[in-house]
């Protein structure tokens, strides 16, 4: 769907999966700086959204995500995954509770699938789901989502101006760790190779619950503390005026095999270009890597070793 925002002044789109959105508003470093500073939007109005309602609806989400929805109080936003059996991801979605329905959004595209996977699931329950992308659109301020009714779109701007474009929101998402569903990870991915696990905001596997598909595969890595992969922030040598393709292999500097794959990148206002890249757990943190030609050094996201930091619980 293409945003009513691209009318702003200084607009231009975005591409790809984006291209419904602005990449930009005519000052890329600009609207970074004002969405670290708390300042403004971003419009994400080209984002999949459905909505589950029924009396059910938060004991369902609970057995089949792996997120803890029993109890959740209205307001607060969530993450949550679907895994496949084998524990690799499959849908991925952020979403909130109003006492009525628990309305989320997914990546451009990727509702219809997740809502079969859904409806698949329903059997005796009483809830029902569907699609309300046509009427509902998201929105990002510092620290917090929004639903937005669709048809105002534009008024919502002129109140929670100034705008920001994806290219923004993306380069201070990269800076922090934060991976993309379907951009920095492929279907082999599992939660504990991209820091989904982790105690951050986007943290979207909940450790003290059990029984949801995939959940044996979870819990074993993170014991053990070996995830297969990492993911890891590239800081990308600057002096080539380009960015990696999305997908790109990922090799050391020194030769051998490829060790990864590079997924969404960016120009940072302070870090200069960076991305993120899922790589072999055996990957040296410390080693020089190549990505598209471009030189580029590792910030460890998610920790090799992360397995000799966990306690269990008594």
């Amino acid at each position: 769907m293409t945003s009513p925002l691209l009318e702003l002044p200084g607009a231009v789109a975005g591409d790809g999966t984006d291209a419904g959105v602005a990449a930009h508003y005519g000052s890329l470093f600009g609207e970074q700086k004002a969405l670290e500073a708390g300042e403004g939007f971003v419009d994400l109005s080209h984002r999949d959204v459905l909505r589950v309602a029924g009396p059910d609806r938060l004991s369902w989400l609970h057995s089949l995500t792996t997120q803890y929805f029993e109890g959740l109080a209205p307001g607060q936003w969530v993450s949550a995954l679907v895994l496949s059996p084998q524990g690799h991801v499959e849908h991925a979605f952020t979403g909130v509770d109003d006492g009525e329905a628990f309305t989320a959004h997914t990546e451009p595209g990727a509702a219809a699938a997740l809502i079969a996977f859904l409806e698949r699931m329903k059997f005796m329950t009483r809830v029902e789901v569907g699609e309300v992308t046509p009427e509902v659109a998201v929105a990002w301020r510092p620290g917090r989502y929004d639903l937005v009714p669709r048809d105002q779109l534009t008024a919502y701007a002129e109140a929670a101006g100034p705008a920001a474009g994806l290219w923004a929101f993306e380069a201070l998402r990269i800076a922090r760790g934060e991976p993309r569903f379907g951009v920095d990870t492929d279907e082999r991915t599992i939660p504990n190779e991209v820091g989904w696990i982790a105690d951050q905001p986007w943290g979207a596997v909940h450790l003290d619950k059990g029984c949801y598909r995939g959940q044996e595969t979870v819990a074993r890595v993170h014991n053990l503390g070996k995830p297969p992969r990492r993911l890891t922030l590239l800081h990308l040598d600057g002096s080539e005026n380009r960015l990696p393709a999305a997908g790109s292999a990922v090799v050391p500097a020194a030769g051998g095999r490829d060790a990864g794959f590079v997924g969404s990148s960016a120009r940072h206002h302070e870090l200069g270009p960076i991305a993120l890249a899922l790589v072999k757990r055996n990957t040296d943190v410390a080693a020089p890597l190549v990505v598209d030609g471009l030189p580029a050094a590792q910030e460890v996201v998610v920790d090799p070793e992360v397995g000799l930091h966990f306690r269990p619980r008594r």
